[in-house]
């Protein structure tokens, strides 16, 4: 065997220094112009998520009813995706899968809390309050993966409902912003717990399909709510279901998990901190709604507390 070549400690550092960089360049940024690609569609993912709200002005429906809609154009759209792309829909073991059914139950709940948090009270109250899930998120997180807890989720906490104070005027059940508010954490409270339950399957399985199964199972639970009713449907609701569950749904996740691919997660997180912000300004364009300064105030301190929680929990990470 020959003898290993000999390296200078200069030249070896030069060279071990240009590895790491080079390896940091393509692990992180990538070709610009991909880059650049994958942050459009985040952020047309996010605009595209902020749009929910207003269906819930624009639909005279129960929350339940639009819901049931939405999951089901979403998981036929999602379906397609994944056949079409022969993509796999096996879900293993089966304790991912019990996963997936808890997962669209939490997932039906969310969506019918934070649509009658919009019918309420108005969308900006509704995105508001939603907002508030990456505080619930550092103190479940903890409680649910047994993690080391962080102190700083109880200064996230009172910033985050100094927020919540702000906007809600007075502590009156019969005023709109107040149960607007309540329906709008509890959903908040909701996608917390989803997004913890996420974690555990985003390892095993592609978020596509996940997303897919959490879809179905919604509309399975959802359905004994709208059967009783009946389905009575003009084309308009139609129409804007259908936008809803495929657009606004399918479409935006397909984006954002695209996007993800040559974007950093805490980049994504943090740009989807904006979803409160073009929701509000598209009820403003298209709903005629302006937000009260107060609404606005308490809403910047919500929205500060959630980006400062998610950006601290993704640098721990």
């Amino acid at each position: 065997m020959g003898r290993k070549p000999v390296v200078s400690p200069k030249k070896s550092k030069v060279y071990l220094s240009t590895k790491r960089q080079n390896f940091k360049e393509k692990e992180y940024n990538g070709p610009v112009d991909d880059r650049r690609r994958s942050l459009l569609e985040i952020h047309l993912a996010v605009f595209l998520f902020g749009f929910p709200g207003l269906f819930g002005k624009w639909l005279a429906l129960s929350p339940a009813l639009i819901v049931f809609g939405r999951v089901v154009f979403a998981a036929l759209t999602l379906g397609a995706v994944l056949g079409l792309g022969r993509r796999s829909f096996r879900v293993a073991p089966p304790r991912d899968a019990f996963l997936l059914v808890v997962c669209g139950l939490v997932l039906a709940v969310h969506w019918t809390m934070f649509f009658k948090s919009v019918q309420v009270s108005s969308v900006a109250v509704g995105l508001l309050a939603y907002a508030s899930f990456p505080v619930f998120t550092v103190f479940l997180e903890p409680l649910l993966l047994r993690e080391r807890w962080d102190p700083w989720s109880l200064v996230y906490a009172l910033l985050c409902f100094a927020g919540v104070a702000l906007i809600v005027p007075r502590l009156d059940a019969s005023d709109s912003v107040f149960r607007g508010v309540l329906w709008g954490l509890g959903s908040g409270l909701t996608f917390s717990v989803l997004s913890i339950l996420n974690r555990l399957l985003a390892s095993r399985h592609s978020s596509l399909a996940v997303a897919f199964y959490q879809d179905l199972f919604a509309g399975l639970f959802l359905l004994p709510a709208v059967i009783g009713p009946g389905l009575a449907l003009s084309a308009r609701d139609l129409a804007l279901i259908a936008v809803l569950g495929v657009v606004c749904t399918a479409a935006a996740h397909t984006l954002f998990i695209d996007g993800m691919k040559r974007v950093r997660a805490g980049t994504a997180s943090i740009l989807s901190t904006l979803e409160p912000v073009y929701g509000i300004l598209l009820a403003l364009v298209f709903l005629k709604e302006s937000p009260s300064l107060r609404t606005v105030s308490g809403g910047a301190v919500i929205l500060v507390s959630a980006l400062v929680a998610t950006a601290r929990a993704r640098r721990s990470a």
